[in-house]
Parts: structure tokens; C-alpha cells; sequence
């Protein structure tokens, strides 16, 4: 029967080899992908084997026959190690693929390569080596030695650890990777049985071996898994790092996706939130119980709409849903983030929901509140001062005309105090940095706060107009409450008493000048622009500046107004660094270092 197709052996050898170089033809485009470049390293050993046999059948020449023979059993010793690290990076264990006890399986693969090529010294793998035709083709028989049966004793185990890793995930994640870890975990067995087979010289014809004409079968599976079942589209490589994250245990609302958007697994949050039930959800698009306010795909670089932070890769955004769990109408920040496996490998995403309901009622509290007391301390202060000024005008008594003063000038401070809680409104409100020239910024400020009655020294070091680069990229509005601030509080609050004017006037001297870094260049290293800010006045009580730096205020200390929390508030919105200090020999030293960014 066998005799009617003439070298069939020959042929199906070859059709096993042709199988694997076209899997891995076709999925070469996948690499990268969780366990892609181990899967291209078995086809390699297997067509190895394949094509080495399958030559070897047509060669009567002993010694390139030896040569065929050494190159098969290479194939032999190289597909198993090969395929358990593709079962390991597969099936999210890649961790292991770096541990020392595989690092042990890769060097018996190195030690029994060595073996096979001198195996004319030691005869290690094999004795006897002779001719014995069988079917019409150069077959040849030979005795087994130790090591030719410890590889394959080997090989065989290492086989068998990659089969129950992938039926461990066709058990442990039910019907999402059935297809594909069914497939792969069947393909190995008909080469596999015919392999023991031929060395236990098992079967009519012994000095046969069928395992590279088994690999036929083999390649089938491996196609199947490929193309149907889209086996490198969803892999459990997602679910299993979504448990290294263990996001049952999270409170948060947690939902792990695969690269095609299909959720992969609920934490017990999402599903109370989403109302659906993770058996229900699995396998089906995010978008069907929820409609992200950001796509899934901004994940990648970490761009968005919103809120989100290009050096985590996570978009944010916020969104309101009605719980499912009777919590009501809730407002969750979204963030969508890139889920990897232990090689940093790309396998898919993480939503996480995080209830910031209370955060935004009390955001919107502050921010009615606020502008509820702008408007009034602006009106109600307009007026009160109005009046004072009339009285004061009208009074003749000196105490009366004295209190008259004192009632205009508080409903002053009043309304100055209304501007700068509108400061900090534009403060906590979120903008993105600018392209900003810190000297005009400084410039202008200064010329805003010049006037008869003050003498405001501007003195930028390290050059004059146009020699220098004094741009940074930060929030303009923020740099300028910074500037504005720290400048407006050496004026205002100045007593009259100074040493630098013959009068006693006020005095403030502005410098700045850049630290660290090339000036004539885009920022680099720690380069920073340094506002120095100089007064005469009677300083900064102690007190206020406890307040600020402790960052809250107490009974004990309590600040007189907005002016330091507002440089502090500004400061830390663009990075900058505030010190205060006594000037000699009177007055205040604020320094501001702003960090130099630069320009996109």
C-alpha cells in the first residue's frame, strides 16, 4: 500500500517543513506580541527537523547522511525548549522565561547541541550509525545512546509543561481563549507520540521516523488557532496581568480590555456600577454598558481631551453614571491606562472608575461660593467706600474725619481681597502651559505698580534686550499672580518708614537673572530664571509665613489676606520655589526660582 506512493515519506517530511515556514510567514507581522518570537523559534526547529529528515531520506552518502541525521535531532532538541517559552510568555508567565530555572532548560539545549556535534568522539547520541532502506528511501538504523535518550525524555517533558499551561488557561478562563489554547495544546501530540515511538523502536518498521510527517496535523491546528480563532488578537497574557494588578480587592470600578476593546474582566466595583454581571460581560465591547468620555486608543500616548498626563500614559476624564447599586446619579474620573505584561509588552488596557462625587460638589460649592463673595465684596465694598470718602469730605471733627478714613480704606482692603479670591478661582482652574518671556512679564508687573508715591527698581542680570533667552514654558497666569503678588505685597504693605528714599516712601527692587543652563540655548539641566524681590518695609510677620509654609491656617497662625497664598498657590503651579528672609537693614527678601521648560 505504501509502495503506491513512491519516497511518501520524503513527502510528507517536507510538507511538514513547508507548513511551519508558512505559519511563520504569516504571522511574522505579529512579533512583539506575547509569545510571537518564541512561536517563530519553533517553526525554525521544526522545519530544522522536517527538511533535515526529509533530505536525509534521499541521501546515500554516509557522511552528509550523519550530517542530515545530526541536523534533524538538533530540530529535535531545540523544539521543546522552544515551545515551552512560547507557553510561558503566552499564557502571561514571561516572568519565568527570565528565571534562573530557565535559564537551566537553555543551557541542557547548549549542552546537548555540543554533544550532538561531537558525537564521534563519545558517541553520546548514538553507535552503530548504518544504512537500512525502507520504502524506498535511505532510512538508516543506529543504537541510541544515554544522552539520545535523555533529550528525548527531556523534549518531551518540556512539551508536556507547555500542553497543561495552555489547558490551565482553557480551565482557568473558560470560554475566552477555548479555541486558540485547545488548538495549540492538541498540535504537539501526533508529532510527540511518533517521536517516543520511534525511539522505544516501537511499530513495523522502527528505523522510520514519522514524527516530522505528524508535524502535518500539527501545522493545521496551529493554522486554526491562528486565523479562526485569532490567536494573537486576545491572548490570556491581558488577564493575567489584569490579576497581577488585583483589582478585585480594589473599591474602585476596574475593567480590564484586551487590544480589540472587549472587556476581559469586571472587578466586583464595576460590576455593582455597570449593573452587568463579568460572565455576561466578557468577550463583549466596553462600549455597550459604558460611554468613555475618552477613547480607548488615546491610552497610547496618553493624550486626551482632558485631563491627562503624558508620563503615566493614562487619559482622564470624568463621566456620570446611575449606579446600579442604588448610590444614585455619581460623577467617576475615568482613566484609561496600558495594561503590560512583565516584558513591558503592550496586551491591552485598564478603565478605572474613580468616584470623585464629592470632589466635584465640593468644587462647585467653592466655585459658587466664590463668585457669590467676588460680586458682593466688589459691590458691597464699592459702596461702603464711596460712602467714606463722602464723610470723610464732609466731617470736621478730626476723629470723626479719622474713622471716616478707616472705613474707606478697609473697604478697600475689601475689595482688593475680592480680586485676589478671583485669582485663585483662575488658579484652581486648570490651563495649559505657554510659551512665556518671563523679563516682559516682569516688565509689565512693574510698570503696573509704578507711581508717584513708590519707587519700583526693575534690574535684569546677564544682558540687555535681545542677547538673552528668557522664555520658559509654564502657566502665564499663574507666573504673573506669582509676580504681581510678591510686588504688590512689598507696596502695599509698606509703612512709611523706609531707608532707601530720603522721604520714607516706598521702595521695592525687582531683579532677575537665570541660573544653571545655557542662555542662549533651548533649557537644559536645572536651568532656572531667579526673581529676587526687595522691600523696606516693616517684613513679614513671622506668623503669616508659618501659615503658608505649613500649608494650612490655624487659630495661632492665620495670614491677614490672600496675597502669600496666592504666590504659593501660583508657584506651585509652574514649579517654582518661594523663600522668604529678613533684608538688611529693614525690609523683606522674597526669591522666586521658576524652572526653565522649554517650547514644544
Amino acid at each position: 500500500m505504501f509502495d503506491a506512493v513512491p519516497a511518501w515519506p520524503v513527502a510528507g517530511s517536507f510538507a511538514g517543513g513547508a507548513g511551519a515556514v508558512l505559519l511563520a510567514w504569516a504571522i511574522r507581522e505579529r512579533r512583539g506580541r506575547p509569545g510571537v518570537d518564541w512561536f517563530l523559534a519553533v517553526f525554525a526547529a521544526q522545519a530544522t527537523w522536517c527538511f533535515a529528515y526529509g533530505t536525509g531520506l534521499l541521501v546515500a552518502d554516509p557522511a552528509l547522511r550523519a550530517l542530515l541525521e545530526t541536523a534533524t535531532w538538533l530540530g529535535i532538541i531545540w523544539t521543546g525548549v522552544t515551545f515551552l517559552g512560547f507557553a510561558l510568555e503566552y499564557t502571561g508567565r514571561s516572568d519565568v522565561v527570565r528565571s534562573r530555572l530557565f535559564a537551566t532548560i537553555v543551557g541542557f539545549g547548549l549542552l546537548s547541541t555540543t554533544l550532538l556535534v561531537t558525537n564521534s568522539l563519545h558517541g553520546a547520541f548514538w553507535t552503530d550509525f548504518g544504512p537500512d532502506p525502507a520504502f524506498g528511501v535511505e532510512t538508516v538504523s543506529y543504537a541510541l545512546g544515554p544522552w539520545a535518550y535523555l533529550t528525548v525524555a527531556a523534549e518531551t517533558v518540556l512539551v508536556a509543561s507547555a500542553v497543561f499551561l495552555l489547558v490551565d488557561t482553557l480551565l482557568s478562563y473558560g470560554p475566552l481563549y477555548r479555541r486558540e489554547s485547545a488548538a495549540v495544546a492538541l498540535s504537539p501530540i501526533p508529532p510527540g507520540f511518533a517521536l517516543v515511538a520511534w525511539a522505544l523502536s516501537l511499530g513495523p518498521v522502527p528505523q522510520l521516523q514519522l514524527a516530522p510527517i505528524m508535524f502535518v496535523p500539527h501545522v493545521l491546528l496551529d493554522a486554526y488557532a491562528f486565523d479562526r480563532a485569532e490567536m494573537f488578537e486576545r491572548n490570556p497574557t491581558t488577564s493575567r496581568a489584569a490579576e497581577r494588578t488585583a483589582i478585585d480587592d480594589l473599591r474602585d470600578p476596574i475593567v480590564a480590555l484586551g487590544l480589540d476593546h472587549r472587556v476581559v474582566r469586571l472587578n466586583p466595583a464595576a460590576e455593582a456600577v455597570l449593573g452587568v454581571g463579568a460572565e455576561t460581560a466578557r468577550d463583549r465591547p466596553l462600549a455597550d454598558f459604558l460611554d468613555l468620555p475618552v477613547g480607548v486608543d488615546e491610552a497610547e500616548t496618553g493624550a486626551s481631551d482632558g485631563d491627562a498626563d503624558p508620563d503615566d500614559g493614562a487619559s482622564r476624564e470624568t463621566v456620570r453614571i446611575d449606579a446600579a447599586d442604588a448610590a444614585g446619579r455619581r460623577t467617576y474620573a475615568v482613566s484609561v491606562s496600558r495594561l503590560t505584561d512583565p516584558n513591558e509588552t503592550h496586551v491591552g488596557y485598564t478603565v478605572v472608575l474613580s468616584d470623585v462625587t464629592e470632589r466635584e460638589r465640593r468644587r462647585q460649592q467653592l466655585e459658587v461660593l466664590n463668585r457669590i463673595l467676588r460680586h458682593n465684596l466688589r459691590n458691597d465694598a464699592g459702596v461702603v467706600h464711596g460712602y467714606g470718602e463722602i464723610l470723610r469730605d464732609r466731617l470736621e471733627d478730626p476723629e470723626l474725619v479719622r474713622m471716616a478714613d478707616a472705613v474707606e480704606r478697609r473697604a478697600g482692603a475689601l475689595a482688593a481681597l475680592g480680586e485676589k479670591a478671583g485669582t485663585v478661582e483662575r488658579l484652581l482652574a486648570e490651563s495649559d502651559p505657554a510659551e512665556t518671556d518671563v523679563r516682559d512679564l516682569l516688565k509689565s508687573v512693574v510698570a503696573d505698580a509704578r507711581d508717584g508715591a513708590t519707587t519700583v527698581e526693575l534690574v535684569v542680570e546677564g544682558g540687555a534686550d535681545g542677547d538673552s533667552d528668557w522664555t520658559t514654558r509654564v502657566r502665564p497666569d499663574a507666573l504673573r499672580a506669582v509676580v504681581e503678588n510678591t510686588v504688590e505685597n512689598a507696596v502695599d504693605h509698606h509703612d512709611g518708614e523706609g531707608v532707601e528714599r530720603e522721604d520714607g516712601g516706598a521702595w521695592v527692587r525687582v531683579a532677575l537673572r537665570r541660573e544653571g543652563g545655557n542662555a542662549e540655548r533651548e533649557a537644559d539641566g536645572d536651568a532656572r530664571f531667579v526673581l529676587t524681590v526687595e522691600d523696606d518695609g516693616p517684613g513679614i510677620p513671622d506668623h503669616e509665613v508659618d501659615a503658608v509654609e505649613s500649608g494650612r491656617e490655624t487659630a495661632l497662625e492665620h495670614g491677614s489676606g490672600l496675597g502669600l497664598w496666592v504666590v504659593a498657590w501660583g508657584a506651585a503651579a509652574v514649579g517654582a520655589d518661594v523663600e522668604y528672609a529678613d533684608r538688611e537693614p529693614r525690609g523683606t527678601r522674597v526669591t522666586v526660582s521658576v524652572p526653565v521648560v522649554a517650547a514644544e
